[in-house]
């Protein structure tokens, strides 16, 4: 027999001498409390308005206590409550587990403390550049007190960065939740065909065709991005690159100098639009529709400010 395997016998062994598990014999934390209080105040009365409960369900507990323990631990009178022999002993050591309970929950503040002083959010460029911006100011106004850092690469490197547990909460745009994490949906988004004005598209009377698009030399995000996981499975993994660029930034500027025709989120480009530096191009027969989505790893469900982010993200 190994050593894991004889101390687990051992403890097979207590429990069933002792009548099952520790937490069917030892009475919980709001008992002792209660116990504690009666014993400090001389009152079940008392005890039970200073825990803020009933004086019948104080009794109650009290009574549920002696019967778990086997022995009688409060005399009640008209003039008061007082404890037994018996009752003054465990009182003693529910002061000890009470101490050690306070301790504890001492600790565990600490550490969510410290998990809460920080948010280490990665997202994919779109997200990154049009939507995280306004959910970072909300959580600021909710948690002051956190630092975010924000990561920002496309959705390939958002993953990677959850799995390294380099960031606590992430955003991908692609088609697919990468394995190993889970996810939820936050939001739709749109890629449309956009070019400068002076570009023949821009006049164009008809909507481009999937046969079109195919053809023509694009600038697009490189391989990895949400954008071009979408564009790539649209066109049978067909779009030809005139200049592959690493941010939506940088590929907004090359299409407004007339490089050249892209497909970029709806999100990206309204000002754009709006002021006519770029132009919209329709098309038809292109599946170029997306989620949105918020990724953390498998298992993992985000808790503390990841948590308070992805609730805004969706409210």
């Amino acid at each position: 027999m190994s050593g894991a395997e004889g101390q687990q016998g051992q403890g097979h062994a207590r429990a069933v001498a002792g009548g099952g598990l520790l937490a069917h014999r030892v009475p919980d934390l709001g008992a002792l409390e209660l116990l504690l209080a009666v014993a400090r105040l001389g009152s079940l009365g008392g005890a039970a308005r200073e825990l803020g409960i009933t004086q019948p369900a104080a009794s109650s507990r009290i009574r549920s206590m002696e019967r778990q323990l086997g022995v009688a631990l409060v005399d009640r009178s008209p003039r008061g409550s007082r404890l037994t022999d018996a009752g003054a002993l465990v009182t003693d050591w529910a002061r000890r587990i009470v101490a050690a309970a306070e301790a504890f929950d001492v600790g565990a503040q600490a550490l969510r403390d410290r998990r809460d002083s920080r948010l280490r959010v990665a997202a994919s460029m779109t997200i990154a550049e049009y939507l995280l911006p306004g959910w970072l100011l909300a959580l600021r106004a909710q948690r002051p007190d956190t630092a975010v850092s924000l990561l920002a690469g496309n959705s390939t490197a958002v993953a990677e960065r959850l799995l390294a547990d380099e960031a606590d909460l992430g955003f991908v745009e692609g088609l697919t939740v990468p394995t190993g994490l889970d996810s939820v949906v936050i939001a739709h988004d749109h890629l449309i065909v956009v070019t400068a004005p002076g570009h023949p598209w821009a006049r164009r009377r008809r909507s481009l065709e999937a046969a079109e698009l195919a053809v023509t030399p694009l600038i697009l995000r490189e391989k990895g991005s949400g954008t071009r996981q979408v564009l790539d499975s649209a066109l049978g993994g067909l779009a030809r690159p005139l200049i592959e660029l690493s941010s939506t930034t940088a590929v907004k500027a090359a299409v407004v100098s007339g490089a050249g025709p892209a497909v970029l989120s709806e999100l990206a480009v309204g000002e754009e639009l709006a002021m006519r530096r770029l132009v919209r191009v329709p098309v038809e027969g292109v599946a170029l529709a997306r989620d949105l989505r918020a990724v953390w790893p498998t298992g993992h469900r985000p808790v503390g400010p990841a948590r308070d982010l992805l609730s805004l993200t969706r409210g």
